[in-house]
C-alpha cells in the first residue's frame, strides 16, 4: 500500500509542477515582458540665434515653462543702433529713389520739349523751302521775260534778292533743324543715364529693395535678443547666468518636452513576431513600483545596429567572437505610450521601466485580460 501512496503522491506532484509549468510557458508567451525599458522623451535644444551677453535670465533649473516664455535675453543695444542706421538707410535711399524719379520725370519733359523744337524747325523748313522754290521759279520766269525784252533788268535783280533771301531763311531754317535734333539726342541721352541711375522706378527698385532687407534682417536680430520656450517643457540642466555670453547657432539649454514623454522598450527578437501595432501593454516604473500604468504599442522598430561586419581597426571588419552553441536573441525597441497617467505620477526622462504586452488586443481593446500580478 505504501508503495502505491509514493506512486501517486509523485505522480501528483510531477503532474503539478509540469501544469505550473506549462501555465507560467502560456502566460509567458501572451504576456511577453522585459525589465529593460526607458523613459524617453523629445529634447528641445535652445540655440540663440545671435551672439552676445545676458542680461536677462527669469528662469529657475528644473521649471515647468509654457510655450512663449522667456528664456533669456541678449543685451539688445548693438542690435538696437543696427535696426536705427538701417531705417536711416532706408529713408535715405527712399529720397534718393524719390530725386532720381523727379529727374526722369525732368528728363522726358526736356526730351518732349526738344521733340516738339525739332518738329517747329521741321515745319518752318517745309515753309521756307516752298518759298525759296516759288522765289525760284519766278527768278527763272522772269529772265526768260528779260531774254525776250519784255522786262528790264531792275526786275530782274528784285526777283534775283527775293530768291536768295528765301534760300538764306531755308538754309537757316535747317541749321535749326540739326540744332534741334542735336538737343533732342541728348536730351534722349541725358535720359537714358536718368534711367539707369533710377533702375527699377517704385518699391520694386532694387537698392530700395536692398535697403528694406538690411532693415528688416537688422529688426530680427534685435527681435532675436529675447529666446522664448519653444514649447511646453521642463528646463533641465541650466547652466546660464546673467552676465554670461552666449554663441550664435550654439546650443546653450535643453527643455524637455512635457507633452512628449514615452517608454522604449527592448524586446527579444523572438516576441516581436506576435507584436502588433495598438497591443494594450502595462507599464511599471521603478520609481513608483506599486503602480501599473495603462499603455499601448506605438511602433516596433526596422533594425538595429550590429557590431560584426562593422570598420575596426585599418579598416578591416570587427568580428566579435562567439560560442557556436550559443545563439544570443537580439533586442528591438519598441514604442509604448502610456494612456492614462495618475496626477501623483511624475515622468522623468532615462528612468527605468517594466513592459509587459498583452499579444492579439490591438483590434479587440475592450476585451483585454488581466495581467497576472507578478508580471505586472
Amino acid at each position: 500500500m505504501k508503495p502505491i501512496v509514493k506512486v501517486i503522491t509523485t505522480g501528483v506532484i510531477v503532474l503539478t509542477a509540469l501544469g505550473m509549468i506549462t501555465y507560467k510557458y502560456l502566460d509567458y508567451v501572451r504576456y511577453p515582458w522585459t525589465r529593460d525599458g526607458l523613459v524617453r522623451a523629445q529634447v528641445v535644444q535652445v540655440v540663440p540665434r545671435v551672439s552676445g551677453a545676458l542680461v536677462q535670465v527669469p528662469i529657475q533649473n528644473n521649471q515647468l515653462v509654457k510655450k512663449g516664455d522667456l528664456l533669456f535675453e541678449i543685451d539688445p543695444r548693438t542690435f538696437q543702433a543696427t535696426v536705427n542706421l538701417a531705417r536711416a538707410q532706408l529713408d535715405n535711399m527712399r529720397d534718393i529713389i524719390k530725386s532720381l524719379t523727379e529727374q526722369v520725370d525732368v528728363m522726358r519733359d526736356a526730351v518732349s520739349q526738344s521733340e516738339s523744337a525739332r518738329n517747329e524747325a521741321r515745319f518752318e523748313v517745309e515753309g521756307y523751302a516752298a518759298n525759296t522754290e516759288n522765289a525760284r521759279v519766278e527768278l527763272e520766269r522772269t529772265k526768260t521775260l528779260l531774254d525776250q525784252g519784255v522786262t528790264d533788268q531792275r526786275d530782274y535783280d528784285n526777283k534775283n534778292t527775293t530768291y536768295l533771301e528765301a534760300l538764306a531763311k531755308l538754309n537757316g531754317a535747317k541749321a535749326q533743324v540739326n540744332q534741334a535734333t542735336a538737343e533732342l539726342e541728348r536730351s534722349k541721352d541725358a535720359l537714358a543715364r536718368s534711367i539707369a541711375d533710377l533702375g527699377t522706378p517704385g518699391v520694386d527698385n532694387p537698392r530700395l529693395r536692398r535697403a528694406s532687407a538690411d532693415l528688416e534682417i537688422a529688426q530680427l536680430n534685435l527681435d532675436f535678443t529675447k529666446v522664448y520656450a519653444p514649447t511646453d517643457g521642463y528646463v533641465t540642466n541650466l547652466q546660464l547666468h546673467v552676465g554670461d555670453s552666449v554663441v550664435a547657432n550654439q546650443a546653450t539649454m535643453a527643455v524637455i518636452d512635457a507633452n512628449s514623454f514615452y517608454v522604449q522598450a527592448f524586446f527579444r527578437e523572438t516576441f516581436v513576431g506576435n507584436f502588433e501595432k495598438g497591443d494594450r501593454a502595462v507599464v511599471t516604473l521603478m520609481s513608483y513600483p506599486s503602480t501599473p500604468l495603462e499603455a499601448s504599442v506605438e511602433s516596433i522598430g526596422w533594425g538595429i545596429a550590429q557590431q560584426n561586419g562593422s570598420t575596426g581597426y585599418e579598416l578591416l571588419p570587427s568580428v566579435q567572437p562567439t560560442f557556436e552553441w550559443i545563439r544570443l536573441a537580439q533586442r528591438i525597441p519598441v514604442i509604448v505610450r502610456i494612456e492614462k497617467l495618475p496626477d501623483n505620477i511624475k515622468l522623468r526622462a532615462g528612468t527605468t521601466a517594466s513592459v509587459v504586452v498583452i499579444t492579439g488586443t490591438s483590434t479587440n481593446a475592450d476585451r483585454v485580460p488581466a495581467v497576472p500580478r507578478p508580471l505586472q
